[in-house]
């Protein structure tokens, strides 16, 4: 068997507590169908991570660490469960960026939410960073990104970044010219976060395990 790489995969997540995830697709789904989706997804994400076989996978937990979930995907996964950084996202994502890389020669990060990131998508982030392009980038329909991997982490590449507008991926991109920093973009992603997104899901099989059970005439858009 080949040597796993030395590639860490940090995995961004919230406790699935009813009423708390996933809001903006409710009333399209009711509170407890929105966190059941969330779980599939999450538990999803952490499939296709360890199935990249890339090194060891952390879950980033804001807040809620011994939420129940949390520690059956530990098990299952073989996983460390860490908490996020107090402060905006991408204060989040710098801190555990640079824990990952104390100890892994690279970190790709990604949300729970995301269920276009698969196997080679990640190892495709993996393989495009080099020397002359210490990031990586998954860029989002909305307009932000879905993954960020990196050799290195500069500083100030997330400050007075808009996090949750469709400018995100555009500021992103001037930060890094500005600062003469080489980068490498992926294939556009996306997650599901509006119901809008939910059709989605629905347009292809692949995603029946996500959507199983949950009323269809709900989740079409």
């Amino acid at each position: 068997m080949a040597e796993r790489s030395k590639c860490s995969i940090l995995v961004f997540a919230k406790a699935p507590i009813v009423g708390e995830v996933k809001t903006r697709l409710i009333p399209r789904l009711s509170p407890e169908q929105a966190c059941e989706l969330y779980r599939r997804m999450l538990r999803h994400t952490l499939n296709a991570a360890s199935r990249a076989d890339l090194g060891a996978i952390a879950l980033w937990c804001a807040a809620e660490i011994e939420h129940p979930y949390f520690i059956s995907l530990q098990q299952e996964f073989d996983l460390e469960l860490k908490i996020q950084a107090y402060g905006d996202l991408g204060v989040k994502m710098q801190s555990a960026l640079q824990d990952a890389l104390h100890r892994s020669e690279c970190a790709i990060l990604i949300g729970g939410d995301c269920p276009s990131i698969d196997a080679t998508y990640l190892r495709d982030a993996a393989a495009s960073l080099t020397e002359s392009a210490p990031l990586v980038l998954g860029p989002a329909l909305d307009g932000g990104y879905g993954l960020i991997g990196a050799r290195e982490v500069a500083p100030d590449i997330f400050n007075d970044v808009p996090w949750g507008s469709a400018t995100v991926m555009e500021t992103t991109r001037r930060i890094l010219m500005g600062k003469a920093l080489g980068w490498r973009e992926l294939a556009p992603i996306w997650d599901v976060d509006r119901p809008e997104d939910l059709a989605r899901l629905l347009a292809d099989d692949q995603w029946n395990h996500l959507t199983a059970n949950l009323p269809q005439e709900n989740l079409a858009a």
